[in-house]
Formats: structure tokens, sequence, C-alpha cells
């Protein structure tokens, strides 16, 4: 059996360490589809995101807003596991494994306006790593501390290398006053790695609070300093593409307005997971995809159809 040398380790070390990222940011090299142009190819090699202010029109945003109320007041899926709860109430602050639950954001994941970038950065077919739908209700909506994914999925769920993106799209307006997404441009070329061994089950508690795979303040001030703070703002119908290894978070919502997402993870069908690099056992399928990863086919879906 081939065993993988762990360029990336993190949570074995008392003291944080920030390292050069080893992998490439775009894997592809010949022309964008028209989905994508060069200069953005290369704003997002250099700063790690890439923000689309009007990608969904409004007729398309108030089907996939009616979806994700139709999921949070399904008394049979608040049941499930994959239902994630506020660290301090029975709010809803995440389902998982939507694209699953739901036929309408099964076609959404694979709508070619956002597949087709996907596919380009990756250099080869995706499929699903996890999906979710993000809810972050007015006055109790809480934070997303500062965290890189890649750190968490490489080290609990065995994801080799940085061949994975994220993508957001806006269900509701994102202003400055919801708790909006912030990142850290540039921070994408940085790894930092954490400390504090894995508890067991650690997901259980994770998906509410996090508290180990936390960068250490010294290390993100360091990142600030060097790329600054963005907050990409936008409509509903937005959306926001990062690289996996962004650092991102956002603040808690003390605004009356919501702010809600629906939220994929594409991850090459090059980079399929193995056995988790910090040695705990796999998390769950809804979590991380490793039966389910079947490549996605870009469409051209009629969400009102």
């Amino acid at each position: 059996m081939t065993v993988l040398q762990d360029i990336y380790q993190s949570r074995v070390s008392s003291k944080p360490t920030i390292v050069d990222r080893q992998d490439p940011v775009v894997y592809s090299q010949g022309t964008p589809p028209e989905e994508l142009s060069r200069d953005r190819v290369e704003f997002f090699q250099t700063n790690g995101y890439l923000f689309f202010e009007t990608l969904f029109d409004p007729g398309e945003v108030e089907i996939l807003r009616g979806e994700l109320n139709r999921l949070s007041s399904d008394p049979q899926i608040r049941q499930l596991e994959e239902t994630i709860a506020e660290p301090d109430s029975d709010i809803v602050r995440s389902i998982f494994r939507v694209h699953e639950l739901s036929p309408l954001y099964a076609q959404l994941c694979q709508d070619q306006r956002i597949l087709k970038v996907v596919e380009y950065l990756l250099g080869s077919p995706a499929y699903i790593h996890q999906s979710r739908v993000n809810f972050k209700p007015g006055f109790s909506g809480k934070e997303f501390y500062w965290h890189s994914d890649f750190e968490t999925w490489h080290t609990e769920d065995g994801m080799p290398t940085m061949r994975a993106v994220s993508v957001a799209i806006a269900l509701t307006d994102n202003t400055e006053f919801n708790g909006p997404l912030m990142v850290i441009p540039g921070s994408h070329q940085r790894y930092v790695t954490c400390v504090g061994a894995t508890p067991d089950n650690h997901y259980q508690q994770s998906l509410r609070r996090q508290e180990y795979g936390v960068p250490d303040e010294a290390s993100l001030t360091e990142l600030v300093h060097q790329g600054g703070l963005v907050a990409p703002k936008g409509k509903a119908g937005s959306a926001i593409l990062f690289d996996c290894n962004m650092m991102h978070g956002s603040s808690s919502n003390i605004s009356p307005f919501p702010r809600s997402n629906v939220f994929f993870v594409y991850n090459s069908v090059h980079n399929r997971l193995v056995a988790p690099f910090g040695g705990t056992k796999p998390r769950p399928e809804f979590i991380a995809a490793r039966e389910r990863s079947v490549p996605l086919e870009a469409q051209s879906p009629d969400y009102g159809g």
C-alpha cells in the first residue's frame, strides 16, 4: 500500500508555524472558459478568491431561497444528524448534504456557470466533497471563527492536497451589518499549522463551535498585515468562490437582517480522500464524501421548471 508523505502536518506540535504552499493554485494552463477571463484567473492565482456580483437573477434566487426555507422547516430534516444547531440554542445553524436532500440543489451544484469555472481552476472533473446551507438569522446568528478549510479537511478527512475550491451562493443580501464572509487575500499561499491533538468525534462539537484547527492570533495578524482583509458584499444571487486554503471567517449577526447561503465544496477527482492525516477515524460521509465521489456534469438548469 502506498503511504503518502504528509507535507502539511498540523496539530502535532506545541507551537504553530506558517509554511509555504506546495501545490498549484490554478491547475489548468490553457484558455479559460467563457465563464472566466484571463484577468480573473490571475486575480484568483494572486488573491485566492473570486466574487461574482450577479450570478443568479432575482427569479432564480426566489426559488433557491424557497428551497432553503423548505429544508429548514421540514421536521424530518430537523431530526437528521446533518442538521446542526447553534452552539447555545436549538436554532438551525447549518444543514449538510443538501445536494442529496434537495433535487433543486443537486441541479444547482452542477450549474455550468459554476462548474465550468471550478473545473478549469482544478484542471479536472470535480465531485462534491461537502455541501450545506448556512443560516445566520438576525440577532442570533453566531460567528464562524477564522480557519483554513484545508487544514481540517487534510487533518480530519484525509484530503491529500490543496486541489479543492468552495462556492458560497448568497440567498439573502450580504451587507456589512449581517456578518458577511471575510477573507484574507493571499493567505491561500501560506499554510498555518495548529496546535492540540484532535479529540475523537470532534465534528460533533466543531460544527457548532470549532476549538481545534483554529489558527493562532499571531499567525492571523501576520497574514492580515501581508494581505489585508476583504468582505465581499452583494445582493442575493451573488457568489464567492475561494481556494480551500483561504483563511476566512465571519462575525456574529446582530442586525435584524438574516444572512443565508448555500455552500458547495468541489474536490478534484484526482484528490479523493485517504486516511485522515491526523490519525483520527474518518468523519461521517455527510461531512466528507468518500463513497459518493461521482464526477459532476455541467448543466443548464431551469430552476423554474
